[in-house]
Formats: C-alpha cells, sequence, structure tokens
C-alpha cells in the first residue's frame, strides 16, 4: 500500500494539512473493496482527486474511469446519457446508444454534483447500486453492469433529503463510506504552498519570470476567507502571474486581487436561532405589519382632523404630537421644518374632503373596516410587545439602538414602553 506522501506526488496534490491526509488515508483504505464513497466539501476543494485515487489503486485500473458532471446535464436527457437509449425510444433517438454504466463495465463511474440528480434517476441509480441492473431508456430487457459508483457532492445532504430533493436511502447506499475534504480556510498551513505552486506553473506556462510575495502579501493570503478555495486561489495566482509587471508582489497589490479584502472577516455563525433573533421570515413580516398598522393609524387620526375642521393650521397647532410622530422627528429644528411644510398637509386635506364629498357611504365602511381591524391585529399587539422586549434584551436597555433595529424613532419606542407598561 503507498503512502499518503507518495499519493500526493502521483497526483500532484499540495498540503501537509491533518484532515486532507486523513482524506487520502481512507482513499486508500477502500480502493481494493468495491465500496461505494461519497466524497463531500464546498465546491473548488479539488472533490475529483478522490476518486481517481480510488480508481487508480483499485483492481479495477485497467478498466474504464467515466467522470460525469450530473448537475451539466439536463433533466429531459440524463436518463439516456446514464444508462442509454433504444432507437426510437424519443424524438432524435435515430439510433440505439450505450449509456455510462454500460461503457464502464468493470470500471469506475465518478459521479459529480450527485445532489442535482432528478428523482426518478435517483430510483434508476438505485436499482443499480442494489443489484447492478438497469434499463434503457424505451427498453423492457434488463442489463447488467459491474460497476463502481464513487459519488461527490457540495450540497447538504441533510438538508436535501429534509426537503424531498434525495432519497434517503439512495443517501446510505452512495455513502458507505463518506471521505469529506475541509475548506481552503481550514487549511491556512497550505495556501502559500499551493500559490507558489500555482504561481510556478504560471511561470512556465506563459514564458515568464515567476512572481514572488512579500511577507505582508502572504499574511494577506493567509487573512483572506476564500470562499472559493483552492479553484479560487488559483484564478487570483494566475490574474497577478499575467498583469503585473513587478514581479514582488507586496500586501497592497494582492489586496487589489482580493474581492471585498476589508469585509472578508472571520464570522462565527451559529446553526441555532436564538430567541432574540429577527431572522425568521415571520417575525420580520409581523414587523413590517407593526410599522404599517402604526403609519395608517396616524394618517387615519391626521386625515379625520383635517375633515373634520378643514383648517390646516389649526389642525396642525393642535396635532404638534402626532405630526412629530408621522415625520419621525428626534430633534427641534426638524420639527420646525415638519411645521412649515403646509403643502402637504393641504392636499392631505383636499383628498380627505373630495373623498367625504363624493362618497359618505364609502366612508362609513371604512370607519367600520377599522374597527373591525383593531379587533383583528390584537394578536399582532402581542407579538409587537414581544419584539419590543427581545430588542430591549439584547441591547441591555439601550432605547436607541433598539430602536434603530426595530426600524421606529426612539421617541415612538419610549412611547410604547410608556404604553406597555415596560
Amino acid at each position: 500500500m503507498e503512502s499518503v506522501q507518495a499519493i500526493k506526488q502521483r497526483f500532484g496534490i499540495i498540503g501537509n494539512n491533518q484532515k486532507l491526509n486523513r482524506a487520502i488515508e481512507k482513499a486508500i483504505q477502500v480502493s481494493p473493496t468495491d465500496i461505494s464513497v461519497l466524497v463531500t466539501g464546498e465546491s473548488g476543494v479539488g472533490k475529483e482527486s478522490i476518486p481517481k485515487i480510488i480508481h487508480q489503486l483499485s483492481h479495477r485500473k485497467h478498466g474504464k474511469y467515466i467522470a460525469v458532471n450530473c448537475g451539466a446535464i439536463p433533466e429531459g436527457t440524463i436518463d439516456s446519457e446514464l444508462f442509454g437509449h433504444e432507437k426510437g425510444a424519443f424524438t432524435g433517438a435515430t439510433q440505439t446508444r450505450s449509456g455510462y454504466f454500460e461503457v464502464a463495465d468493470n470500471g469506475t463511474i465518478f459521479l459529480d454534483e450527485v445532489g442535482e440528480l432528478p428523482l426518478t434517476t435517483q430510483v434508476r441509480l438505485l436499482r443499480v447500486l442494489e443489484n447492478g441492473e438497469f434499463l434503457k431508456v424505451g427498453s423492457s430487457q434488463v442489463q447488467k453492469t459491474n460497476v463502481r459508483i464513487v459519488a461527490a457532492t457540495n450540497v447538504n445532504m441533510f438538508e436535501a433529503i429534509k426537503k424531498g430533493k434525495f432519497r434517503e436511502d439512495l443517501y446510505y447506499r452512495l455513502s458507505t463510506v463518506e471521505i469529506n475534504l475541509p475548506p481552503l480556510r481550514d487549511r491556512t498551513e497550505d495556501i502559500h504552498l499551493l500559490f507558489r505552486k500555482f504561481a510556478s506553473d504560471f511561470a512556465l506556462k506563459y514564458k515568464m519570470p515567476t512572481i514572488k510575495l512579500t511577507d505582508e502579501a502572504t499574511l494577506e493570503l493567509l487573512k483572506f476567507r476564500w470562499n472559493g478555495n483552492i479553484r479560487q486561489l488559483r484564478n487570483v495566482a494566475e490574474q497577478i502571474s499575467v498583469l503585473e509587471e513587478n514581479r514582488t508582489i507586496t500586501g497592497d497589490t494582492i489586496r487589489g486581487y482580493l474581492p471585498n479584502a476589508t469585509s472578508n472577516l472571520p464570522a462565527v455563525i451559529s446553526n441555532t436561532k436564538s430567541e432574540s433573533d429577527f431572522s425568521s421570515e415571520r417575525e420580520i413580516l409581523y414587523k413590517v405589519l407593526f410599522d404599517m398598522k402604526a403609519d395608517l393609524s396616524d394618517l387615519k387620526k391626521l386625515t379625520a382632523e383635517l375633515m373634520k375642521h378643514g383648517n390646516d393650521k389649526d389642525v396642525q397647532k393642535n396635532n404638534e404630537g402626532l405630526i412629530q410622530k408621522i415625520y419621525g422627528n428626534e430633534s427641534d429644528a426638524e420639527y420646525d421644518e415638519a411645521e412649515d411644510d403646509l403643502e402637504i398637509l393641504s392636499i392631505a386635506e383636499q383628498s380627505a374632503t373630495a373623498l367625504v364629498d363624493n362618497n359618505l357611504n364609502a366612508l362609513d365602511k371604512y370607519h367600520f373596516a377599522e374597527e373591525i381591524q383593531e379587533e383583528e391585529t390584537l394578536s399582532l399587539q402581542d407579538k409587537e410587545l414581544e419584539l419590543i422586549k427581545k430588542s430591549l434584551e439584547r441591547h441591555q436597555g439601550k432605547r436607541k439602538l433598539a430602536a434603530s433595529e426595530l426600524g421606529i424613532s426612539e421617541r415612538t419606542l419610549y412611547r410604547k414602553i410608556k404604553q406597555y407598561d415596560l
């Protein structure tokens, strides 16, 4: 059995990360068997290397090795690609065609992005895994095949199973042994090695001197998150190799090639949501409804006053607090500007007066609807109270921060605190 280091040299794998070494060890151990293997990891981590190792170290190494990107084949033709079809099976099937499972008999098939397979194709694949049997499209004759299947995916399979996008029984058939490749951000000790290897390769390819990194540039590489993993690192190395005339790369230079470099700081993401988290879609919807309800109620009161008195100056004087609330002013200067804005109130007055003159019955119905709305939204008041409590707890009673998070003014929040006796 070959050593991990020998396998790295043979297949051009760069890195000394412990998780990477463990993944290669598992690939070496399962190679002599016919066990189905599922390779998992983010896009760009190099999952395609593992099935090549497994095939070359197995007794099938003299058979065919076929790599299939399941996500790149249209749903309507993927069954024909994998299992073949008979002449006349569908429009355009002018002759019988052998599928990958027939061609790769006694060899290995690598199903990349297996999580993208349609459910109907998953059923056919399950039958192949169980007893090696399959049917060509348009045929009733069962055929046998002896292939080893190695699959790979960057999809969270348990989430896909939960959403009904992937069959649970197929997942357990494929993942007899699961090999996980770590993302590049977990292999910080390998980042500089990989960059130097890529820089050397591109220098040979484009016949130019090899670029070299300063210590500051190396630190920039290590700090970056690399969401695209090795593929993204390779692209950055190629860009710098081609575009930079100065072959010594500084930190400032390399920052220009890293997207949003200033905002790519490490982030701790929790899978569990706290009780005070506003990430729930339902809670966000409730918050929007609260804001709309409050604004609508204030506007109705002000419009009713305009319709009743027909004098915008008197209404403005008697409803200073209400106008201030609608404008969301938090300073006397802003409130003075709102007091001078008589044109908006005049337009509202004219519109309301026209509404009364043209359709009094509609106005009566509107008041009736208003009363019903107040009764139906009592639960929203409870939810509003709950959101205010959570926000205050989160910000340790700091009303300004809580008001900003809730999307209301600090004055409005203070009024609601008094209203709910918090």
